[in-house]
């Protein structure tokens, strides 16, 4: 990479990152493309010319908040076919990406009924990429005979990672903060949900391996 195309990138990232924190101070329609341009160190001009607009610049702050995620679910290897182990899997990276970003995640939330209609559609087309992977495999696994075939993947999906999405928000709110583990949330969450979804054989089989 030239030295200008990485002075290009390096521009965009710090804009990511100062769009990251101003909308989780100010919120969504709070936040202005002067303020960010500001905490990036940089004139607005400078940010039109990676953005075209403040919602341009909030679904790049979704995806880049998802990236790492979508990533590592995106090659066939970081799924193992064992439906226990990969929701696991899944859980523990979903709940990292909303621990990383849980200011964030409480004003989108906050200001839900406020958004402008441009930037939900950008925040839920940022999103889709990480809740497709999921929806993916619960279909694959619905072939393959592991998921009971009455079950719809897309409200299945929400409904898994609303549970993870409570979590997060009781535990960094303090709520029930010593009364059980991150982990023990998790792995209730991934248990409970794989005995509802999964074929009987293999809920009774492959779960209870997984928990000795």
């Amino acid at each position: 990479m030239n030295k200008s195309l990485r002075s290009s990138a390096l521009t965009r990232t710090r804009l990511i990152d100062a769009a990251s924190q101003v909308f989780a101070s100010l919120g969504v329609q709070g936040a202005t493309t002067r303020e960010i341009a500001r905490v990036a160190g940089v004139n607005e001009v400078t940010l039109f010319r990676h953005f075209a607009s403040k919602e341009q610049l909030l679904g790049a702050v979704i995806e880049n908040a998802s990236a790492l995620q979508t990533q590592a679910l995106a090659h066939p290897e970081a799924w193992t076919q064992n439906l226990y182990v990969d929701l696991k899997n899944y859980a523990q990276l979903y709940n990292a990406m909303l621990e990383a970003h849980e200011d964030l995640i409480r004003t989108f939330i906050g200001e839900a009924k406020r958004h402008p209609e441009a930037a939900k559609q950008m925040i839920q087309e940022a999103a889709k990429p990480l809740r497709e992977k999921l929806v993916d495999y619960l279909q694959a696994s619905q072939k393959r005979g592991i998921v009971r075939p009455d079950i719809e993947p897309l409200p299945t999906v929400d409904m898994f990672t609303g549970m993870l999405l409570a979590g997060m928000l009781c535990r960094t709110a303090k709520f029930n903060q010593d009364d059980y583990s991150c982990e023990d949330y998790i792995q209730t969450c991934v248990n409970i949900f794989v005995r509802g979804i999964a074929v009987v054989a293999v809920d009774n089989v492959a779960v209870n391996r997984e928990l000795d």
